[in-house]
């Protein structure tokens, strides 16, 4: 069943509005896939704030003109399903990358990050991006760890001089 045109343009329109806003695509080709793993995929990307979609390469083109994603238009073709990470960068590639293992039938066609066009395989760096949670806890980690390392330094000085008054009474009590 075909799309009549403003079906169409609500299509592309609703594709740009989600590319303006995202931070990474990948285009994956879904030929082969069950309509159960499909729907399982669909499921999975919106707990995660994927926005997925397969929409007719022709509309896909017209509707990431002007956003960063721009540079994957141009190598769209065959069967396409769009992902766009909302959230953090990472989350379409883990989520593509992770229904791929068990679904060899996926294939990763194009990335696209910060305006650039990725290699397909580049897909396993992308998805090993921590998400906010995890970034932020390694940045309090790196900001906390010169303030432990001052106060274990600084705790230091007071248990070397127990030790020293430790040994010396030892030393007192042995000789007498």
């Amino acid at each position: 069943m075909s799309l009549t045109l403003e079906q169409k343009k609500q299509v592309v329109a609703e594709v740009a509005e989600v590319a303006a806003n995202a931070h990474s695509a990948i285009a994956a080709e879904y030929r082969g896939l069950t309509v159960d793993a499909l729907t399982s995929l669909r499921a999975k990307a919106r707990e995660e704030g994927v926005y997925l979609r397969v929409v007719k390469n022709t509309l896909a083109k017209r509707a990431v003109q002007g956003t960063e994603f721009e540079c994957m238009g141009d190598q769209m073709v065959g069967p396409l399903m769009l992902a766009f990470s909302q959230e953090d960068p990472g989350a379409a590639a883990r989520l593509i990358s992770d229904f791929s293992k068990a679904n060899d039938k996926l294939i990763v066609k194009l990335i696209a990050l910060g305006g650039k066009l990725l290699d397909a395989s580049d897909l396993k760096k992308l998805a090993s991006l921590p998400n906010r949670e995890q970034a932020i806890s390694q940045l309090m980690a790196v900001i906390r760890a010169p303030l432990d390392k001052l106060a274990s330094t600084l705790n230091e000085v007071p248990t070397k001089f127990v030790r020293l008054m430790a040994a010396i009474k030892d030393q007192k009590d042995s000789a007498s």
